[in-house]
């Protein structure tokens, strides 16, 4: 006897287009146990009609012992999973950009030395500036619309913010090449040391709560701590090499 649970799924499969969502669902519904009788939605009308029926804006839908749960968002709550809310704050963006830069300063020191030595870091905090101005040339415009909510100069000088993220890339390809110093040293002492100001101003002085542009302008990540340390990093950077000697 089969005593595994059931569930019916209804997705839309036509010929040219299978919802994603109801992939993930029947995944999810499988990996939870579940048999699924798995109904396909075939035509647009059909579509339409189910839509209608069962009075939901969406498909896939899932129900369980004649319950409706949902789609896959629901789903996964009914499941107790996380689900992140539309326009949610997160640091996961700017995380992430960390910690891949990470990696590959890693994986230069090692190429380039056999070894991990102190060069890691320079390393680290070029390929960040990189990686983030990168993130910001996606949509120079969106970029120096949120980051004239914030910045100093930007809002004193427009072009500023379409300039800044060519700067960045700029002084932070020169840094991880070791060339040019006498150019990426200044540049990136100026955007991080106004940038650093600017967002401590709006955060700790004037408590504002802003999105940071400093993974694009499409990102939910707040204005803060990760933030200014984007800025502190630049000058630290900047600061060393000069110290150095380059």
């Amino acid at each position: 006897m089969n005593t595994r649970p059931t569930a019916v799924l209804y997705r839309m499969v036509m010929p040219a287009h299978v919802c994603p969502y109801g992939r993930k669902a029947m995944w999810l519904l499988r990996r939870k146990g579940f048999v699924v009788d798995d109904r396909h939605l075939t035509t647009r009308v059909e579509v339409d009609v189910f839509k209608a029926e069962h009075g939901v804006a969406t498909t896939p839908q899932t129900f369980i012992d004649g319950v409706r749960i949902g789609g896959y968002d629901d789903l996964r709550r009914h499941f107790g999973q996380r689900v992140p809310e539309a326009g949610a704050t997160s640091y996961i963006p700017v995380l992430a950009v960390f910690a891949v830069a990470a990696l590959i300063a890693l994986a230069i020191d090692w190429l380039s030395m056999r070894t991990i030595s102190w060069m890691v870091l320079p390393n680290f905090v070029a390929t960040a500036m990189c990686l983030l101005a990168m993130l910001k040339l996606q949509d120079v415009e969106k970029f120096s619309s949120m980051f004239l909510n914030y910045d100093l100069l930007a809002q004193r000088w427009v072009p500023y913010g379409y300039v800044y993220p060519f700067a960045e890339l700029g002084a932070g390809a020169l840094m991880l090449a070791g060339a040019l110093t006498w150019l990426s040293i200044p540049v990136a002492l100026f955007i991080g040391g106004i940038g650093a100001v600017s967002v401590f101003k709006a955060v700790y002085i004037d408590r504002r709560e802003l999105k940071c542009a400093c993974v694009g302008g499409s990102s939910n990540v707040p204005l803060g701590f990760v933030s200014l340390t984007e800025n502190v990093m630049m000058v630290a950077m900047a600061v060393g090499m000069l110290a150095m000697g380059f």
